[in-house]
């Protein structure tokens, strides 16, 4: 395909998406009062909180059955090949397709922006990204692209495989810092959370001064189930709408993106990865047997990027010690823990393929449960 095709494809794509027309006006957690940790939250209590950090997203709704998209994660702006970041991938539950984690595990780090998509659109969206990576540097044979998924086959036609390459390319194009749109928008269009309607979440975490002043951002895609709690306050159990005897129906997955500026290794990186999965076990996620839990994590310290190729020998780089990244682990907990629950407050009810129908978490019935547990701060 020739540039001016491809940029024309592109720019068709841009056109489609309605995740560029406007921020969704939902209310997010905080706006409620509703404050999980201690940790105080960026300017945008978002994952581009980090600096440098954007995301962009590609939403296809069409006609009564198409409701997936794609989210791009970039960790900086400039050539993320020939400046890769340091990076870990963890597992908490397999049943997945998340592409490139042998590299990652490898080498500890990461030479694309990070894709989120729908699970037999991981294929277009890699091979999206090596068009991509080809693009931007001449004489690259080798692409080790990082997607992640999960499955949005309820409510789209998931078998129709809808995503394009220039969706993708369009997703990373778009992407900008900021404010994020929310909920059914981008990889989250079509997902399905506590058998409410999921979606795209963030958050992010300050840690104090003293500590380094770090910030730790989180992105998520929610679309697995399990047993409902807020802020520690037992929804699920209140609402009676969690998983019986009968049916175990919690099965999905969960994509958890970390990013932080603080200067970790590949191997602390995976440390702070599995705290991930300890935001989600707080919100009552049990990583069921059919749940692809993986989370993404990456340091966009800047002193410590990976040039692709060097003169030297060596990579100098600055690392905080064991000791000192716990603060950071605490962070992590908490804005995963804000992130999947702003997922669940941003979506609202959508109805897709063969008629079906996901409703909203319904907000008046929650709120009324979290100042029953005395839950929501009162100013």
């Amino acid at each position: 395909m020739n540039n001016n095709l491809l940029t024309i494809r592109i720019l068709l794509a841009l056109l489609a998406t309605n995740a560029m027309l406007s921020f969704s006006q939902n209310k997010r957690l905080r706006d409620y009062g509703i404050e999980i940790g201690v940790l105080k939250t960026g300017k945008y209590n978002a994952i581009t909180d980090v600096d440098g950090v954007k995301v962009g997203h590609t939403t296809l709704i069409i006609g009564d059955s198409i409701r997936t998209g794609v989210t791009a994660i970039l960790p900086h702006s400039e050539n993320i090949f020939q400046f890769k970041v340091p990076a870990a991938i963890y597992i908490g539950n397999g049943f997945g397709k998340l592409a490139g984690y042998s590299q990652v595990k490898e080498l500890g780090n990461i030479e694309t922006p990070i894709i989120l998509t729908n699970t037999l659109s991981v294929p277009v969206a890699s091979d999206a990204l090596i068009t991509y990576t080809l693009k931007e540097n001449e004489n690259v044979r080798s692409v080790n692209s990082v997607v992640g998924e999960t499955n949005d086959g309820w409510l789209n036609d998931i078998r129709g495989r809808h995503i394009k390459s220039e969706h993708v390319l369009s997703a990373i194009q778009n992407a900008q810092g900021g404010r994020i749109e929310e909920g059914n928008v981008g990889a989250g269009t079509g997902t399905i959370c506590f058998q409410y309607k999921g979606g795209i979440g963030t958050s992010s975490r300050i840690i104090p001064e003293e500590f380094g002043g770090y910030t730790v951002g989180v992105l998520v895609q929610s679309n697995f189930g399990g047993v409902l709690e807020i802020n520690g306050a037992p929804i699920a159990k209140e609402l009676d709408n969690y998983p019986s005897q009968f049916k175990y129906d919690v099965d999905g997955s969960c994509m958890m993106v970390v990013m932080t500026d603080a200067p970790l290794d590949s191997r602390n990186l995976e440390r702070l990865a599995k705290r991930a999965i300890m935001g989600l076990a707080k919100t009552g996620g049990i990583a069921s047997n059919g749940s692809g839990d993986y989370v993404i994590a990456v340091s966009t310290a800047k002193k410590n990027r990976i040039p692709h190729s060097s003169d030297s020998l060596f990579n100098e780089t600055k690392v905080l010690r064991n000791g000192a990244i716990t603060p950071l682990f605490l962070a992590t907990i908490e804005a995963t823990e804000e992130a999947i629950i702003n997922s669940l407050f941003a979506a609202e009810t959508m109805t897709g393929r063969n008629g079906h129908t996901i409703n909203s978490i319904p907000k008046d019935k929650v709120l009324n449960i979290l100042k029953k547990y005395n839950k929501i701060r009162v100013d």
